[in-house]
């Protein structure tokens, strides 16, 4: 898999994201995945408001999540049913103003819609990439806020292993894989390369998405006895 980051000029709020896409990056072949930032689609769409305080914030973190709880650091939130911090609410970079996601899922299938025409390619993927933190490991990571084109779980369940044994639960999270890998490169600060396109993904490329493929089940998760404990999840009576 080749991964190349694009360094561009800064994206303009309600700019014409497959245009500035498209003059940056004029073709791709067949069977890539291009990566966004979250930020740049977010700002696509216009989904910011001037910062006034740590009040109005907060007000929008709680607006944002269906669960919040405050911790010494940040807002630890599920959103769409992941755990992100702030309910992906974010400053840096920002100019000033509050900048919270969008439907990511959606903005994603329009982009690859549009790209899809000004490339004339059919097997193409878009990945909506965020900023998130493993517990208990130092530094960040990106995840999968959104994506289209391709399937974002690889279910191994019922293949063998190398020495024979059936595999009973393991499913491969290809979306938050791809993300990762296109942030490394992107970067984190002053960067300025919000895209990046992964050629040769080894990814099933699909028209439909299944946008809760990637949730996973409370009561079968490792992490929710958890979560019950710090009260982001409800203790069943």
């Amino acid at each position: 898999m080749k991964v190349s980051a694009l360094r561009t000029d800064v994206f303009t709020e309600k700019g014409d994201l497959p245009a500035f896409v498209v003059r940056f990056l004029p073709t791709v072949p067949e069977n890539t995945v291009l990566a966004v930032s979250s930020k740049v689609m977010a700002l696509w769409k216009g989904c910011s408001v001037a910062y006034e305080s740590p009040a109005q914030k907060e007000a929008l973190i709680k607006q944002h999540s269906q669960a919040a709880l405050k911790t010494p650091l940040a807002w630890l939130t599920i959103k769409d049913g992941m755990v992100m911090t702030n309910a992906g609410i974010d400053q840096s970079n920002a100019d000033g103003k509050l900048i919270f996601l969008p439907d990511c899922y959606a903005c994603a299938r329009e982009l690859r819609d549009a790209l899809k025409k000004a490339w004339q390619v059919q097997n193409l993927g878009v990945v909506v990439t965020d900023s998130m933190i493993l517990p208990l490991r130092a530094g960040v990571i990106a995840a999968a806020v959104g994506y289209a084109g391709f399937e974002g779980v690889k279910d191994l369940r019922g293949q063998a292993d190398i020495f024979g044994r059936k595999l009973e639960t393991t499913l491969v999270n290809v979306a938050d894989s791809l993300a990762t890998t296109a942030a490394l490169v992107m970067g984190e600060a002053d960067e300025q390369q919000p895209l990046c396109m992964l050629e040769g993904a080894p990814v099933v490329f699909t028209d439909e998405i299944d946008r809760d493929e990637l949730k996973y089940p409370p009561q079968n998760d490792l992490y929710t006895p958890l979560l019950k404990a710090a009260k982001l999840i409800r203790q069943e009576k």
